[in-house]
């Protein structure tokens, strides 16, 4: 058998492509006609919000690299300059065809339902003028600070993801070149203005930047107003922090924070009918080039649908909220300890509660028997009950280490709140490791018991944040596994103290040994496929875009491995491939829910492992991360995440099917029973609720077996 070479430039994608192909899923469910209206509008704010971090981050890199003339290609053979101009005509097509979601179908849905977005100032009833005027006068005016630019005031500072508008003005009576204004639209007022009710009692409301358009003149007295257009800026936001400059760590960041509102301009929005002279004055003072303006057919900044989607009254047009369910055979009546010690209990995230982390916590800080609690922080909600008993176990005089992580893209700011808070309430708050960022989550208890010292540890997917565990699906596991425990001590030793133990005993640690683990089992599966006996791999993750991964899932493939990839964005693998990739499938799912689990089987010749943990497939979570992939041992929560891949597999409402050329494509339904997964989990997580004794459904088996797509 010839060698083939998995690591050639043409078997992957671009990540930056392959990401932007997953905000053009997210676009596919604003567009899709079955979905209830406000759902709609929801997903199109998100695809507007996704963008912008997206700029903010990942074209900032590249542009970056260009400056540094760093011209290395990707594992798709591209150099960073190839792939800014791939992104922008992609981009480009994007957001053309967000507004084109906008104006051609939710508008006019929306007005067929009673709701009218009067988006030209022009359109309003002579009521809803006088109110929007009046509007103006008591709340906006006072608070809006208009600039202008002469040969004695420089160009202002405009702020990152600000709303703006640009005007030309002139001195009355006089005649010669119009000078620069520019006024920001204030954040601190809500967006969207409720108008009076239309003639036939439609719900109307306008824009902010309307109202402020509309009575523009009143900011300028003493000018006439030649014209008057929104912009909006990106700015670099992507932090450079030198930690072996940083004596102190949380100062350094705080420094940084004041930075991205100075960062380089990569993307300019305009409206499309903006003034070519006020335009040319823009791209002058931003220093951006023709491919970085993107020329908007409607408001600036969709993600003020996301306000509209809770707009009163519009119930019928909503997905009925879903309320978490208990978890399956725990209770409120006995304390979490005792039930933890009856055996290991899974944690299925937003179906189930994440009432159980938060009294894992809560309980731990009251319980005169708990000595320590350890936990990391990544990204918590901004009132979080867990950062407040793990506060009050310290005023407890219990022994609290926090490990909160200043380096979360974009919650630094947050973080550095709640690290302040913490040390003030007596908590020994550390950051972590020198070079890393620790993104792994897990919360350690140590009690004091009649048989001796007890360890208990949760460990999971997903933040210990209560808000988006309603939001995002995620998987954790509440154990008192003494091997588990002891791996845990481990862990926040090393985090703490820089103190590696000789031996690890089931916990996978990155950036230690979780990438050569990967490989190793992947390899194994490989070697089974290549005796003859049945050899199966199904990953479910965020992204994919590791390599080495990729070309030993290649190698696993061509030796005849089943695999089946579960994976919500990025995906650099390509499907279809002629003896490469003949055996791999891709699926991603885009639902009501942000998937979010990492979750890994591997056949193993009929000795099953199931995996869960904090980590992707990426260079920057096995390389550059702290990061914790957790065993699934107990038989029966084998089944429980078996049951969660299968019923994935099975999907054919939300999936995207991964196509040889690189496109996605939805399932043809016709013929077929209906299974949404998110939906069945949480009809699923109800009738549980209703009966502690129902059993697994029977499509349920082992061992897991290729899906035919």
């Amino acid at each position: 058998m010839a060698l083939i070479d998995f690591e050639k430039p043409e078997y992957f994608t671009n990540r930056e492509i392959s990401w932007l192909s997953f905000n053009s899923r997210v676009l596919y469910e604003a567009r899709d006609k079955s979905l209830p209206l406000l759902e709609r509008l929801k997903f199109l704010s998100i695809t507007s919000s996704n963008l912008d971090e997206f700029f903010m981050i990942r074209v900032a890199s590249l542009k970056d690299m260009v400056h540094a003339k760093y011209n290395k290609k990707d594992i798709a053979g591209m150099t960073p300059e190839e792939q800014l101009t791939a992104i922008s005509a992609e981009a480009h097509d994007l957001v053309h065809l967000q507004y084109s979601t906008y104006n051609r179908s939710l508008l006019p849905a929306l007005k067929q339902v009673g709701v009218e977005v009067v988006t030209e100032h022009e359109c309003m009833s002579e009521e809803q003028a006088h109110y929007a005027d009046q509007y103006f006068e008591e709340t906006i005016y006072p608070v809006l600070t208009p600039m202008a630019m002469d040969s004695s005031r420089p160009f202002p500072l405009i702020r990152n993801k600000t709303l703006n508008i640009g005007a030309l003005i002139s001195k009355k009576g006089e005649k010669g070149r119009a000078e620069f204004a520019t006024v920001q639209v204030p954040s601190v007022l809500p967006r969207i203005i409720r108008l009076p009710d239309g003639p036939n009692g439609e719900k109307c409301v306008t824009l902010l930047e309307e109202v402020i358009e509309r009575n523009i003149d009143k900011l300028f007295l003493n000018y006439d107003v030649v014209c008057a257009h929104p912009y909006r800026i990106m700015r670099n936001a992507d932090l450079s922090i030198d930690e072996d400059d940083a004596a102190d760590l949380l100062k350094e960041i705080q420094k940084q924070l004041k930075k991205r509102q100075w960062g380089e301009v990569i993307r300019l929005e305009i409206e499309d009918k903006m003034e070519p002279e006020l335009l040319k004055i823009l791209k002058q003072e931003f220093a951006v080039k023709e491919d970085d303006i993107y020329r908007i057919n409607g408001p600036l900044d969709l993600t003020f649908l996301m306000k509209l989607y809770g707009i009163d009254g519009m119930d019928a047009h909503r997905y009925t909220p879903y309320r978490p369910q208990p978890v399956p055979g725990m209770n409120d009546e006995e304390d979490i300890f005792t039930q933890i010690r009856r055996g290991d209990i899974l944690l299925h995230h937003p179906y189930m509660t994440f009432e159980p982390v938060i009294q894992f916590v809560k309980q731990a800080a009251t319980d005169p028997d708990v000595l320590a609690i350890k936990q990391t922080l990544y990204r918590v909600s901004g009132n979080s009950p867990i950062v407040a008993a793990l506060a009050q176990a310290a005023e407890n005089g219990k022994q609290v280490s926090v490990l909160v992580e200043l380096k979360a893209r974009f919650d630094e700011e947050n973080n550095i709140n709640w690290a302040k808070m913490l040390e003030k309430a007596g908590c020994h708050v550390i950051y972590g490791l020198h070079g890393l960022k620790t993104h792994s989550k897990i919360t350690l208890v140590v009690r004091r018991e009649e048989d001796g010292i007890r360890r208990y540890v949760h460990l999971g997917t997903g933040n210990y944040n209560d808000s988006t565990a309603k939001l995002y699906t995620d998987c954790g596991i509440l154990t008192c596994h003494e091997p588990i425990g002891e791996d845990a001590t481990a862990v926040f030793n090393m985090l703490s103290g820089y103190s590696e133990p000789k031996s690890w005993n089931r916990l996978i640690l990155a950036p230690l040994w979780l990438r050569a683990s990967f490989l190793n089992m992947i390899r194994r599966e490989t070697e089974h496929a290549r005796e003859g006996v049945p050899a199966r791999i199904v990953a479910k993750m965020n992204s994919l875009c590791d390599q080495e991964i990729i070309a030993a899932l290649y190698e696993a493939s061509a030796a005849g491995v089943e695999i089946d990839l579960i994976i919500r964005g990025i995906c650099c693998l390509k499907t279809g491939i002629p003896k490469v990739s003949e055996h791999i499938r891709v699926r991603s799912l885009v639902g009501n829910f942000l998937e979010h689990a990492r979750i890994f089987y591997f056949r193993n010749g009929g000795e099953e492992e199931f995996y869960m943990g904090s980590a992707d497939w990426m260079p920057r979570n096995l390389d550059k991360r702290v990061e914790i992939t957790f065993p699934v041992e107990d038989q029966r929560l084998k089944e429980e995440v078996r049951h969660i891949l299968q019923i994935q597999l099975e999907d054919n409402v939300k999936a995207h099917i991964l196509q040889p050329d690189g496109s996605y494509e939805k399932i043809d339904k016709r013929g077929k029973t209906l299974v949404c997964a998110q939906e069945y989990f949480c009809e699923e997580a109800v009738r549980r609720a209703k009966t502690e004794s129902e059993k697994l459904p029977e499509r349920v088996f082992i061992p897991m077996e290729a899906e035919e797509v």
